[in-house]
């Protein structure tokens, strides 16, 4: 039986959307929902001025300075939550207040716990919950899914997959400040792992199953509050598949590039994401970031949908979301997804904060019988 919060959506008019939060992945989802059919994003909020004026000239009829005022002002079937991870637990409690679905950025919360709080009044209000986790999305990953599932190199008995960006601080010369919430530990709930290790987890049980955290470590190579980089050792064992993962914001990205590597070692053979590439991608990447910067020079807003690779892959899921409440179904990647990837990452943490204890106590009892002082620079510093 259909449960009662996804029987809402029983006429054929256009599903109003309000967004929370324009800022850059904000505005992805903006300009998504103006390009579908059967959505009309129809207002949007944001506490900085200039994103509230961008959000007006891609079409938005109502802006608002505050995100609570909006849900409390407008007739919404579905809000999107992109805001900084400190107040998404406070938006859907909002929204669930208002009676409106949630299609949220990931990390779905901070923690597991802020994430149970989450989904239980999502529960209560009968709202849906879904997750903005897209790397299932990319064609590239799909084309992986589609030759393992055909069986095309047998058994897999080790996979591995790399994601790295160059996170808030940006390649330099940086032309404007960062925004503060990415480094601070409070409000972003972690480093990495959590930017973009929630996506490797999400791809990888939807390739394999449920995961199993074996060991890990995490490290920063600037001083910052939170990590930014993290390796961590997995085993599926559905699969019997051992799995490494290593996600960091350290490099500086130069575009165009791909920032994800999936290589899956099957007894036959390989499967690479590398192999399932548009065979368009670099050139239309190149043209993209060249019609990007001759925009900023002439003061004009940058294509938001360039390289399309990527942004194409918001698209999708987002359609999804919206087809799913439409629909009377459970969005495809909801809330317990979400949440999921949130344990693995938890458990990560835990792991390389007990590693890093138990080198630091060594260290400690080798300077006690030397008298020296122990420094090792590969020993990574860990940030929770």
């Amino acid at each position: 039986m259909t449960p009662p919060l996804l029987n809402r959506w029983t006429d054929s008019s256009a599903l109003s959307l309000g967004i929370l939060g324009v800022g850059n992945i904000g505005m992805v989802h903006l300009k998504s929902a103006a390009a579908m059919p059967s959505v009309e994003p129809v207002a949007a909020a944001d506490a900085v001025p200039a994103n509230r004026e961008r959000a007006e000239r891609a079409g938005v009829s109502r802006t608002y300075d505050d995100y609570a005022a909006l849900l409390a002002a407008e007739d919404l079937d579905a809000a999107v939550v992109a805001l900084p991870p400190f107040l998404h637990a406070d938006a859907v409690e909002r929204a669930a207040e208002a009676g409106v679905d949630v299609f949220v950025e990931k990390p779905l919360a901070r923690s597991t716990e802020e994430a149970d709080r989450l989904l239980e009044t999502a529960r209560e209000a009968d709202i849906a919950v879904g997750v903005d986790h897209t790397l299932r999305y990319q064609p590239d990953m799909q084309g992986v899914k589609a030759a393992y599932d055909e069986g095309s190199v047998g058994h897999v008995p080790y996979a591995s997959i790399t994601r790295l960006n160059d996170g808030p601080l940006g390649r330099p010369p940086a032309a404007d400040a960062p925004a503060s919430w990415p480094l601070d530990a409070d409000a972003a709930g972690g480093g990495s792992l959590l930017e973009l290790g929630v996506h490797c987890f999400d791809v990888l049980e939807w390739l394999f199953g449920d995961l199993e955290v074996r060991d890990a470590s995490t490290g920063r190579t600037l001083e910052t509050d939170v990590e930014d980089a993290a390796t961590v050792l997995m085993a599926a064992p559905e699969t019997e598949t051992t799995i490494t993962l290593h996600c960091g914001s350290y490099q500086w990205e130069q575009l165009p590039e791909v920032n994800t590597r999936l290589r899956l070692e099957g007894v036959t053979g390989t499967i690479s994401n590398d192999a399932y590439l548009p065979e368009n991608f670099y050139a239309d990447a190149a043209r993209s970031a060249l019609s990007n910067v001759a925009s900023r020079l002439a003061g004009d807003e940058p294509d938001v949908f360039g390289p399309t690779f990527y942004l194409q892959a918001h698209y999708d899921a987002l359609a999804d979301f919206c087809e799913a409440v439409r629909e009377g179904e459970r969005p495809p990647v909801d809330g317990e997804d979400g949440r999921r990837t949130l344990a693995l990452a938890e458990r990560a943490y835990e792991l390389a904060a007990a590693e890093a204890g138990e080198t630091d106590g060594a260290a400690d009892d080798a300077d006690s019988e030397t008298g020296g002082t122990a420094d090792d620079p590969g020993t990574p510093e860990v940030t929770r």
